[in-house]
């Protein structure tokens, strides 16, 4: 029988086999940051315990960060707090930080790919959920608790039960104005943000094949929100292309070894899954949500559909059968782990030329990392947005979750890149629209929920 490439790819890292069906689980790379990891430097020390592999770890300062003026002290407490211990944990075990104010600092799931870490065939787990985004890379990458955190420091390995298969299938071409984010919650809602419970999904098909790394990237980052343990595509020229001269890299004949392992990562052909799903890109339109969980999405031009989370739609201020196409809206952020890289920058940008936003919309454009706003400010990226009236702010988590300075105000409305649309995910009371960047930023021109097949040629 053959395997998947999940497959092929757990049962290498496997340790040993233990009682109740559980596995020792070797890790390669651990990503750490200021909000799960001071608990488990802690847990080191109340053990006298080392780091098993330092090497092997990579810090940085993300989620409780200011998007403007990181040269000054922070000035929320609890931030301050978190990201200062950040600091003296890793200075004290020897762990590179790449902190506010260096050049490789940035969201964590952002900065991995970048730096050429993250790679082919990998284990890589950070006390961060959406840490399935490096499974673009063709990688079994997940997210832990902060026990499990302290378990990979002292270890660097996990105690941890396997899940099982699923593929989902997309074939054919996005259409204009169409975009990796839209197809991931086209799927979501599909399948109900419980659809991947148990699984580790493996995206496959066509209209994957023909996404740049920076959409597949935003596909795993939301495998997640279907319930899913964590998601993955196989590796193929296009990543290779990617990683080829990142820092971190392997180079020359390392270069040569580590590119004939990778072109074996892919499901064989008679490899059997426990769940599959097939869709069509054609089917795909702009999408966005109108509830309190990723997989409450419509495209863009239905209705509300009825539904029994009347909670949900009491909490937005919405009602069953309302459009959301042209629903006046307060904010837009543009950023987060799931689209705030170069090429979502560059689909902004390239929309609001010659465009103004709209007076009443105030507008949060947040790089996912350092590198990004260099490259931003070096393609004067920067200037087109604020000749629009945006700002590009500097890199962080920025208003995906509130744990920092950039929150929405209660009862308004927010058109959000983000994740996640939770009650109070935004700050408290905040309402939250997940949709593209594209559709994000022709809200924040129009001033509403606008269809942007209609405004884009």
């Amino acid at each position: 029988m053959g395997q998947t490439l999940f497959d092929k790819i757990w049962d290498r890292h496997v340790v040993k086999e233990i009682v109740g069906g559980r596995h020792v689980l070797y890790i390669d790379q651990h990503f750490i940051h200021e909000v799960t990891s001071p608990q488990a430097f802690n847990g080191l020390r109340e053990r006298q315990l080392d780091l098993f592999r330092p090497e092997q770890i990579v810090a940085t300062a993300d989620h409780n960060v200011p998007t403007i003026n990181q040269h000054l002290p922070i000035t929320e407490p609890l931030s301050r707090k978190q990201v200062d211990a950040l600091r003296e944990n890793c200075a004290e075990f020897n762990v590179p930080l790449y902190d506010l104010g260096h050049q490789k600092q940035g969201i964590v799931h952002v900065i991995g790919p970048e730096q050429g870490i993250t790679q082919p065939g990998m284990t890589i787990v950070c006390g961060d959920s959406h840490t399935s985004t490096h499974g673009a890379f063709g990688c079994v990458a997940f997210g832990i608790g902060t026990s499990q955190v302290e378990q990979v420091m002292a270890s660097q390995c996990l105690i941890i039960t396997k899940p099982k298969r699923m593929r989902i299938t997309i074939d054919g071409e996005l259409s204009l104005g169409v975009t990796a984010k839209d197809l991931v919650l086209y799927i979501i809602a599909k399948l109900s943000s419980s659809g991947g419970t148990g699984y580790f999904v493996e995206f496959a098909g066509t209209a994957v094949r023909a996404l740049s790394m920076e959409a597949r990237m935003t596909i795993c980052n939301m495998s997640i929100e279907m319930g899913a343990r964590g998601g993955l595509i196989a590796p193929d020229k296009t990543t290779f292309s990617y990683l080829q001269g990142r820092e971190n890299a392997p180079k020359e004949d390392d270069w040569n070894n580590a590119l004939a392992h990778w072109k074996t990562l892919y499901s064989d052909e008679a490899a059997v899954f426990d769940q599959e799903y097939s869709f069509h890109a054609d089917d795909i339109a702009p999408m966005v949500t109108y509830g309190t969980n990723p997989g409450m999405g419509i495209a863009v031009d239905q209705y509300i559909p009825q539904t029994e989370n009347e909670k949900a739609l009491q909490y937005m201020n919405l009602n069953a059968g309302e459009q959301l196409l042209g629903k006046e809206i307060q904010h837009v952020f543009i950023g987060s782990c799931t689209n705030s890289r170069i090429e979502d920058l560059r689909a902004v940008a390239e929309y609001v030329k010659g465009r103004k936003k709209a007076d009443h919309v105030s507008v949060m454009v947040v790089p996912g990392s350092k590198q990004v706003e260099l490259q931003a400010r070096a393609e004067g990226i920067d200037k087109i947005l604020e000749s629009a009236g945006f700002m590009l702010r500097e890199p962080g988590c920025s208003a995906c979750l509130g744990m920092n300075e950039d929150k929405i105000p209660a009862g308004e409305y927010c058109v959000s890149t983000s994740n996640r649309n939770f009650e109070g995910r935004q700050g408290p009371g905040a309402r939250t629209i997940l949709a593209s960047p594209l559709t994000a930023v022709a809200a924040a021109v129009a001033g509403k929920i606008v269809d942007v097949r209609e405004t884009v040629t």
